[in-house]
This record gives structure tokens, sequence and C-alpha cells, in this order.
């Protein structure tokens, strides 16, 4: 799964590197280097300009809740379970099939974090979990594929400004050898010359989880960091500190 990542680039930064033409944020984004669910994060979507326009999607840069609430839910607590979406079932499950469709987004990370259990144990008798940071070796962005979904509340009058709550998930694959060892699941990425075509909302089914790819072998790299990560109050660029070699 991917429950906790790293998001620090500025939005005029998000703007150049996905080529964005329609800045749809309130107000930038802290950065975050311990985005958790339920938090606001960055997301690349392509909305058309209306149903009846002829003009083509246009890429927008928004903010959404991390958590997918499904258009049809009665609840939108069902978001805090929906934070991770598996490629195997994503197409079909009742949950994410109406997103998969229409509504594809890019959430840009840094990186993202893993917990491995170790042979030490809690005073609890449990496995002491060490986490890991899992960027791209050459520190660029990563472009996580996700989905998106607008849920309308119910209790907000029609001409409330917040009576749309929008909100995504993070599609997973298994993890590739060089990772698997950390966590059995990670997210899925989309390269560079297949965005457009992900998030074209006019794009056919047909194909799609073609467009998905785990990184390339080699691509990442893992690294064990502070163990403060796991507090989500924690928050700053010391938790992506690679931590020191024993002995040195």
């Amino acid at each position: 799964m991917c429950g906790r990542y790293a998001s620090s680039r500025r939005p005029e930064d998000l703007v150049e590197e996905f080529d964005i033409a329609d800045v749809r944020i309130p107000a930038p984004l802290e950065a975050d280097y311990n985005v958790a669910p339920t938090k606001e994060v960055y997301a690349v979507v392509e909305r058309p300009p209306s149903k009846e326009s002829e003009e083509p999607p246009a890429r927008q840069l928004r903010v959404l809740t991390w958590g997918l609430v499904p258009s049809w839910a009665k609840d939108p607590s069902i978001g805090n379970r929906m934070i991770n979406a598996r490629m195997e079932t994503v197409a079909e499950k009742p949950a994410y099939k109406r997103a998969f469709a229409a509504r594809r987004c890019l959430l840009p990370a840094d990186g993202y974090f893993e917990w491995y259990p170790t042979e030490e144990l809690t005073p609890a008798g449990k496995p002491r979990k060490q986490p890991f940071f899992i960027r791209p070796k050459d520190h660029g962005v990563l472009a996580m594929a996700g989905l998106y979904e607008i849920w309308r509340d119910p209790t907000k009058a029609d001409d409330a400004e917040d009576r749309f709550r929008w909100t995504c998930t993070v599609i997973t694959t298994d993890a590739e050898d060089d990772l698997g060892h950390i966590h059995d699941r990670m997210p899925l990425m989309v390269e560079r010359d297949r965005w457009s075509d992900w998030l074209d909302p006019r794009r056919p089914k047909d194909g799609l989880l073609d467009l998905l790819v785990p990184a390339a072998p080699g691509a990442l790299e893992a690294y064990p960091v502070s163990p403060l990560v796991s507090n989500v109050r924690n928050n700053g660029p010391e938790l992506l500190e690679p931590l020191p070699l024993e002995g040195s």
C-alpha cells in the first residue's frame, strides 16, 4: 500500500513540470514531508470546459483530499478507508470504476514511505518496524497514478461554495523486486510520455491499464529514515534524511 508520502514542490514548479494551463487552488499548500490520509494534496487533472463544449480538456492543478469518496456514498467518512486502489481490481470495483473511466489524475510526490518489520521486538512483543523512504534516484518528481471523485454534500445549500468535495486515491501494484523485500505493494507510476493519455477523460477504458507500469527496475532508491515519520504530527525535511550507517 501507499499510506504516507512527501510532497514539497511549489505550485509554480508543478505548473512547469506538468505543463499545466489552469491553476485551481485556493491557496498554495505548505511543503508536506509527511502526507497522510485525509490531508489535502496537489493533483493534476484534465477537465473539459463543459459537457457541451467541443474544446479539448484543460490540464489543471487542483487541491484534493486524500481518501476517495465515491459519488454515490452516503457518508464521506468512507474515504478514510479508500486511500489506495488496487490495479488488479480498479476497473471493476464499484468504488473506483466510474472514476477509472473518466476521472484519472496524477499525484506528484517527492517519494513515499514504507515500513519494514525488523527482528527487534517492541515492549509489546511485536516486531519493530523501520521506516524507509523510496524516491527516484535522480530526485525527480514521482507522478503517482491516481483517481479522483467529486462528492456532493447533501447537507450543503445549492449555492454553497463547499458543497462539492474533491477526493483522490493512489493506485497500487505488486512491488518490483528491488523493493519487494520492504513491502509487497507500491504506487503505480505514469511515465512522462503517457501523462496525456492517462489524464484524457475522453479516452476509452480499453488499454488504460497498459499505461500504468511499476517504476523501472533500478529507477528508485530506498533508504532507512527516522521513526519520527511514524507520527503524523512530525513534519519537516529532516524526515527524509537517511539514517547514519552504524559505526559512522
